[in-house]
């Protein structure tokens, strides 16, 4: 018996250490830019880690107090031995009224303070005052479209700090094409949920339904976020990165991003482009290429080379290595992934090394 309980004890320490282990492990770039909820840096975050800061405290003494008149009861009513039944305790009505108050009382408490900051929380900002943006969530990467300023981008967005930034959430997006016909978005649409700890909470991405949320910064800086609702294979690598910056800064990289991609001059970029309007431009738009069909079943590359991350924001856009791997076979980069492989009998290493110079003049 003792070297069974041995076995489980040892058993239990185990997985213990495991899950631990598991539970430290985390992105390199975690160091510099926390995906921590607990250090707000914006007034739509520090506004729930006030009501964090309620909550919390009284959960902890709800806690205390239940698990300790527990332990009571197991030590102070414990079997002894003796076969005399404990003094049996029913039927007392004053007992019953306190047990009921309390936790009422209780749960008033928590209530008013969150019920306040949800209605806080669910105001629009005011129209003049914001920057629009519609999110949709796809497997594995989030598309941005500005809405006023008329650009889409993927993986990353760029605030203005001390602005609020309204987001649209759109599960059943339709968007216009080049043309001006209305394009409705693949129907393959699942379950995500929007979470930039820092700068705001949590908000469901739902197929078929339109949700609402607002996070603003107040320091210029980058901010990490992730899926928050399990998605499939990949919803770990469906990443966010929010760069705040200066109002100039805002405005410059809004001109630029609004522009569309100029046609590279002759040489090997030009011949990448072509080779991307024979491959790529039926799932991807780049504006201002000439094939372009306004397709955005893939990330938008308009501007592809300005960001800093693609792939739902996991690889970096200057490592050409990881770029060249991640065409010729993006579901072994990233489990999941919906982009087809282009082998060596579909796009050449020639050609592959041309496509890689088109995407890195697209700024």
């Amino acid at each position: 018996m003792a070297g069974h309980r041995k076995a489980i004890l040892a058993r239990t320490v185990v997985i213990g250490a495991l899950a631990l282990g598991l539970a430290a492990c985390g992105r390199t770039e975690m160091s510099e830019y926390p995906l921590d909820a607990l250090s707000p840096n914006g007034p739509i975050a520090e506004e729930l880690d006030r009501l964090w800061q309620i909550v919390f405290p009284i959960a902890v003494g709800v806690f205390v107090l239940v698990e300790g008149l527990i332990l009571i009861a197991v030590l102070k009513f414990r079997d002894r031995g003796d076969g005399d039944l404990p003094h049996q305790v029913e039927g007392n009505t004053r007992l019953e009224i306190l047990w009921t108050i309390i936790p009422a009382v209780i749960l008033a408490g928590i209530a008013v303070p969150t019920v306040g900051t949800i209605f806080e929380l669910s105001e629009a900002p005011a129209k003049e005052e914001r920057v629009e943006v519609e999110v949709v969530g796809k497997q594995f990467f989030w598309q941005f479209e500005y809405v006023n300023e008329g650009f889409f981008t993927a993986n990353e967005m760029v605030v203005p700090t001390d602005t609020p930034v309204y987001l649209h959430l759109e599960g059943d997006p339709v968007y216009k094409g080049p043309d001006g016909r209305e394009i409705q978005e693949a129907s393959d649409l699942v379950l995500h949920s929007f979470w930039v700890p820092r700068l705001a909470g949590k908000t469901d991405f739902v197929p078929g339904a339109d949700r609402y949320m607002t996070l603003q910064a107040s320091q210029e800086g980058t901010y990490l976020g992730n899926c928050a609702e399990f998605c499939g294979l990949s919803h770990a690598n469906m990443r966010i990165r929010v760069r705040a910056v200066s109002q100039q800064e805002y405005e410059e990289w809004v001109a630029q991003q609004a522009k569309p991609a100029a046609s590279p001059p002759e040489g090997p970029a030009a011949r990448g482009e072509e080779i991307f309007g024979a491959n790529c431009v039926t799932c991807h738009a780049v504006k201002g290429h000439p094939d372009n069909v306004g397709q955005r079943t893939g990330p938008d590359l308009t501007h592809f080379n300005s960001r800093t991350r693609f792939a739902g924001a996991i690889f970096d856009v200057e490592d050409t290595q990881q770029l060249r791997a991640w065409i010729r076979n993006p579901p072994a980069e990233k489990p999941g992934a919906q982009m087809p492989p282009f082998g060596p009998d579909q796009i050449s290493q020639g050609e592959l090394d041309a496509l890689i110079q088109y995407l890195h003049t697209l700024d």
